[in-house]
């Protein structure tokens, strides 16, 4: 189960030389925005793939949520959209995939130890990202019907002791707190 919570491996894979099948920018967006709540849909920035596998931002929002499009190439349908203080996190994650670096444990390693040191931005407040994932977008009827809502809510540093919270799974609906005392700290809510 741990491995399926790690993060939404979507926010920090490359996607290079998957663009040919990138769908069009209008439907990376329409898929894209199912993570946000309905409220926030029509403000969030989007990012996207282009025809390079380039990650490219689609739609500049005027609001506080950035979207990712799913990334093209492979049969698992997973969206994510993350409030703007995590962009520089999530960046970052990106950046190290696109370099060569894949291992999710390493991953974490160089951007917390960056955080720690302060060379790499973190939320000063709780700051959310929303993840749908699960079955396949429908760009007829614009959802993704089989798909999965989960939140976590990141609160860099946090514990369970300063937070009251689990730091283990419990029951299914359950918030626990993830990677906590680290700067990749979050709190887990899966239905």
């Amino acid at each position: 189960m741990r491995t399926t919570l790690l993060f939404a491996l979507p926010l920090v894979l490359g996607a290079r030389g998957l663009a040919a099948q990138a769908p069009p920018p209008a439907q990376q967006i329409a898929a894209a925005v199912l993570a946000a709540p309905e409220d926030k849909r029509a403000s969030a920035t989007v990012l996207g793939f282009d025809r390079s596998g380039e990650v490219v931002t689609l739609r500049e929002g005027s609001g506080d949520l950035v979207c990712l499009a799913d990334a093209p190439g492979d049969d698992a349908f997973s969206v994510a959209c993350y409030h703007e203080s995590l962009e520089p996190y999530m960046a970052r994650g990106r950046e190290l995939r696109k370099s060569g670096v894949t291992d999710t444990n390493e991953i974490n390693r160089i951007r917390w130890s960056e955080a720690d040191a302060k060379t790499l931005s973190m939320p000063t407040a709780p700051a959310s990202l929303y993840v749908l994932s699960g079955g396949r977008f429908d760009p007829a009827s614009g959802t993704a019907p089989e798909a999965k809502l989960r939140w976590n809510i990141y609160t860099p540093w946090a514990t369970g002791a300063t937070t009251g919270l689990a730091e283990r799974p419990g029951i299914p609906g359950e918030p626990w707190l993830m990677f906590g005392g680290t700067a990749g700290a979050h709190i887990m809510i899966v239905p």
